[in-house]
């Protein structure tokens, strides 16, 4: 059996990949990236490395050829851009008869009114549309996101939220990784959709957690979107990122990632990570 990881360089790619070396020979492993030279690593491990680019279907063409089984990971950029390149992605793994394909979508991507969720609804009726065998990891939301928040609170900087009491799921990527990992290399997963999230939290409660693991106390400012954007743009986030930090916060406000699941350590075999315990190994990793 041949699994392919698409975007295997990438931030969650790499931990798939890892994850499933501690359990698949290399041999059965291939990987799907735009730069190969960025996976010279793997290669000397004994993955196979391919050349795939979502925006050249032919080079799609011949990295999804003999793949049994394969993991596309939602590309980055702009909803045209994804749902192009998504697109591409999916009839190429028609075209190449793929025996399953397991996408990483988003958090009740077929109902979600949250802005990024549309990327994400589309590819899944485009992979519903070819009869392949799926499963789609509907991922909620990276602590790693929280990183730059993290930060600017170390420093003595207040959190800025216009979330209100709108809660999320929370989880290491490393663990929507496993769980890519569990579902790609297992059995019995077809035709699933799996909502992977940690324990649902506010703004504030997650703060008091990253205030307990850095033994101070950590202000909340609680604002509305317009006083939101204005104090990002002021901390110099560049101006096309803003509409989408707003987007975000309002649709956490409106409760789009509050889909209560145990899929995900359903899925790991095992609870997952205390949130305390994962600030834990974020905040080591960035001091």
């Amino acid at each position: 059996m041949k699994m392919l990881i698409t975007g295997a360089t990438g931030k969650l790619g790499t931990k798939v990949v890892e994850s499933l070396l501690k359990t698949v020979p290399a041999s059965q492993l291939a990987v799907s990236v735009r730069n190969p030279e960025k996976a010279e690593g793997l290669q000397a491990r004994g993955v196979e490395v391919r050349y795939g680019d979502f925006d050249r279907p032919e080079t799609l063409d011949t990295a999804f050829a003999g793949i049994d089984r394969l993991l596309l990971i939602s590309a980055d950029g702009d909803n045209e851009t994804r749902i192009r390149q998504h697109t591409n992605a999916v009839a190429a793994a028609q075209r190449a008869q793929v025996g399953f394909i397991a996408y990483t979508s988003a958090t009740n991507a077929s109902e979600s009114a949250l802005f990024l969720a549309l990327v994400h609804r589309v590819t899944e009726e485009a992979i519903l549309k070819t009869g392949i065998p799926y499963t789609f990891l509907r991922n909620n939301w990276y602590l790693e996101n929280e990183i730059g928040n993290i930060q600017g609170a170390i420093a003595g900087n207040p959190w800025v939220t216009s979330a209100g009491t709108g809660k999320v799921g929370w989880a290491l990527r490393e663990e929507y990784a496993e769980a890519a990992a569990t579902v790609l290399a297992g059995i019995g997963h077809e035709n699933k959709i799996y909502e992977l999230a940690g324990k649902l939290m506010t703004q504030e409660e997650l703060v008091t957690a990253i205030g307990s693991v850095l033994g101070k106390e950590i202000l909340v400012h609680q604002v509305d979107d317009a006083k939101f954007a204005e104090i990002m743009t002021s901390a110099g986030v560049p101006e096309f990122v803003i509409p989408i930090l707003v987007g975000i916060q309002k649709g956490i406000r409106e409760g789009t990632l509050e889909i209560e699941s145990n899929d995900l350590e359903k899925l790991l075999g095992r609870p997952v990570t205390p949130i305390n315990e994962a600030l834990i190994q974020i905040i080591n990793d960035i001091s």
